[in-house]
């Protein structure tokens, strides 16, 4: 395994802007109190919860060189979502992490970001998120989203884990790298979260040859993830409504 390689899969969400974007040709542009809201109209508010509110995670699935014009265009606003929390799936990505979904966390309120996006973009996104059978898209209504900039929203939708929570004794980890408020049980960093996932499944393995075999082998990526399940909390929100695509 590359060092690129062993980096990608250990830096997971990669770097999260403190503050709402213009994604543009592959670059990220602040958008700074009394800026003007970009056009939000045709577009679909679909939550990020993990890596897409990266600027480099954005860049890898809508290339600069590719999508142009409006296409190219993606405002990417900063919110608060109350009584959620963005934790750790039970599973392992193709590029080694260990990736985010939401979890109903009453109580908590967590920094996130709506991602707007054309309907050429969405079918985009799809492509990246519901292609290996751990991710299903849907609708959360009834809940408070408020924004940076732009209009507040009683409904997004967003791609979230059919596997539920990784947890610990019973608690589901929360990503230490997304900020938020009213947290009681525990928080990892993506090394601390796959240092845990190693010890459980591979303590035979240093970290490098673990995340390298998980990468490197598809049927034991499979396999790791399947046991990842066994103590999962599944995700459960009354006003979730899954959307087949």
């Amino acid at each position: 395994m590359t060092s690129d390689a062993f980096e990608r899969a250990t830096t997971y969400p990669y770097a999260i802007p403190a503050q709402s974007y213009l994604f543009q040709a592959g670059r990220a542009h602040p958008i700074r109190a009394g800026d003007a809201v970009p056009d939000l109209d045709g577009r679909t508010p679909v939550l990020a919860v993990g890596s897409n509110q990266s600027p480099q995670q954005l860049a890898r699935k809508f290339p600069g060189s590719l999508w142009r014009g409006r296409e190219g265009e993606i405002p990417v606003i900063r919110c608060a979502l109350q009584d959620f929390d963005s934790v750790y799936s039970p599973h392992i990505a193709s590029y080694g992490s260990i990736a985010a979904t939401l979890q109903h966390m009453p109580g908590v309120t967590v920094t996130l970001f709506v991602t707007w996006l054309t309907d050429k973009q969405l079918v985009r996104m799809h492509e990246t998120e519901v292609t290996a059978a751990n991710y299903g898209f849907g609708r959360l209504d009834g809940i408070r989203v408020r924004a940076e900039v732009g209009p507040d929203l009683e409904s997004v939708y967003l791609y979230n884990s059919m596997r539920g929570t990784l947890c610990l004794e019973g608690h589901p980890i929360a990503l230490s790298e997304v900020a938020a408020q009213g947290r009681s049980g525990p928080a990892m960093s993506q090394t601390e979260v796959l240092h845990h996932v190693r010890r459980r499944l591979a303590p035979e393995h240093d970290l490098e040859a673990f995340v390298h075999h998980s990468v490197e082998d598809a049927a034991l990526r499979r396999a790791r993830t399947e046991a990842l399940n066994e103590g999962s909390k599944p995700f459960h929100h009354p006003r979730f409504t899954e959307i087949a695509i």
